[in-house]
């Protein structure tokens, strides 16, 4: 089956018709679609296929008990109203690179393993990366059962109702001793290639980031009786802490972005109480990040004072910068330029990625495919087919230079 039959058959999964994104969140309807999908790719290609104790899907060529097996893929679920290539271009690409080496009649001397990753956006249950924290022991089962969705649901209970068993989850450092190399091919969220006219490049870092949940707590109040000089109203400082937020990340070469807020009681004509706002930061280095995420909390604190707010700040997780494997990456820049005799770019970047969880246990990689918009988490996240295939093509020849004679 070709790149494009491929991509062509996944595509309705899960998409809203009001929105034209995606809703495939974990351990739902649309998430058991993509399941299915690629049980029936590995099946359809003579793979052996297994889902491993944290609900992760594998497919594998040759017997990964050997060890030193190469591991391609990536994820299949999405945030809210996501693009169509985050994480579906890893997985579809994996498949696509395969064919392309079997038409090479390349011959394996290790074990190939392709990989989908349960619950990489964290949009159910607001964690990111859930399936491979689990398995590399970044997240142990006790928090994965206090995990609860926006209806109350705990993961144990939606894990139990899809038949997979809760209380199997956990570190799987056997698994992780099979695998010399994770190359993991993904969508640049940027346009740093756009902009070098470059189809792929090699990831060199993702930088560290976090987030924070600032709860501002104040009086809930008639809107229209409450004189304004009466009002403790969190909303205000609310407000001016997405501002400052701008304001540090701009001073700092950083990100901030407060993307989800609640409100209560959420009425038109009601004062809230509360207005709890999730911080989204990202930077370079450990120090800008520290500087910016300090300075939010430092200005969200005197406007709190200002307007008799009280405010909690915590953080609900938190990822360090990651250097991929330097000898990994410069074999994935060294194998792509042979031929052309170019130098591959590398880039950094600011998303969070299965590869940089698994970075801590086994050597990790990254291959990104040209995206003409710059736009990631949107309907209108993209790239062209040529790139795409591209993409296809140098995964396949990173793979025979990791994986055959």
């Amino acid at each position: 089956m070709s790149f494009h039959s491929m991509w062509a058959e996944l595509l309705p999964v899960g998409r809203s018709s009001a929105s034209g994104g995606y809703r495939r969140f974990a351990w739902t309807g649309a998430d058991a679609e993509c399941r299915a999908w690629f049980r029936a790719q590995a099946e359809s290609r003579g793979l052996r296929y297994e889902v491993d104790r944290n609900g992760n899907q594998w497919a594998w060529l040759g017997d990964p008990a050997e060890g030193d097996a190469v591991v391609t893929g990536s994820h299949l679920d999405s945030v809210p109203d996501g693009g169509a290539f985050d994480g579906p271009l890893g997985v579809v690409s994996a498949f696509a690179a395969l064919d392309e080496l079997r038409g090479r009649n390349a011959q394996w001397r290790k074990p190939l393993g392709i990989v989908n990753f349960g619950d990489e956006e964290g949009a159910r249950f607001g964690l990111a990366c859930v399936g491979s924290r689990l398995t590399a022991g970044q997240l142990t089962r006790e928090q994965a059962h206090r995990l609860t969705d926006g209806d109350g649901r705990t993961l144990p209970q939606v894990m139990e109702a899809a038949g997979h068993d809760p209380d199997a989850i956990g570190p799987d450092p056997q698994r992780l001793a099979r695998i010399g190399a994770f190359v993991e091919l993904h969508v640049e969220q940027g346009r740093a290639l756009d902009l070098s006219g470059d189809r792929v490049g090699v990831a060199g870092a993702i930088w560290p980031h976090g987030r924070w949940r600032f709860d501002f707590r104040g009086e809930a109040n008639h809107a229209g009786t409450t004189r304004l000089a009466d009002r403790r109203d969190p909303m205000l400082s609310y407000a001016e802490t997405v501002l400052a937020a701008r304001r540090e990340a701009h001073l700092a070469g950083a990100v901030a972005t407060f993307g989800k807020v609640a409100v209560e009681p959420n009425g038109v004509n009601a004062v809230p109480s509360l207005v709890r706002g999730w911080l989204d930061s990202r930077a370079p280095d450990q120090g800008a990040l520290d500087t910016v995420v300090t300075g939010i909390e430092k200005a969200a604190r005197a406007h709190a004072r200002e307007h008799g707010v009280g405010l909690d700040v915590v953080r609900e997780s938190f990822t360090p910068v990651v250097e991929f494997d330097h000898a990994l990456r410069d074999e994935l820049a060294r194998i792509l330029g042979k031929d052309a005799g170019l130098k591959v770019p590398v880039l950094g970047t600011g998303a969070g990625h299965d590869a940089g969880i698994l970075s801590g246990s086994v050597p990790t990689a990254m291959l990104f495919v040209r995206n003409p918009t710059g736009v990631s988490h949107s309907p209108a996240e993209f790239a062209a087919e040529d790139d795409c295939v591209a993409g296809v093509l140098a995964l396949a020849d990173v793979l025979e230079g990791l994986a055959c004679r």
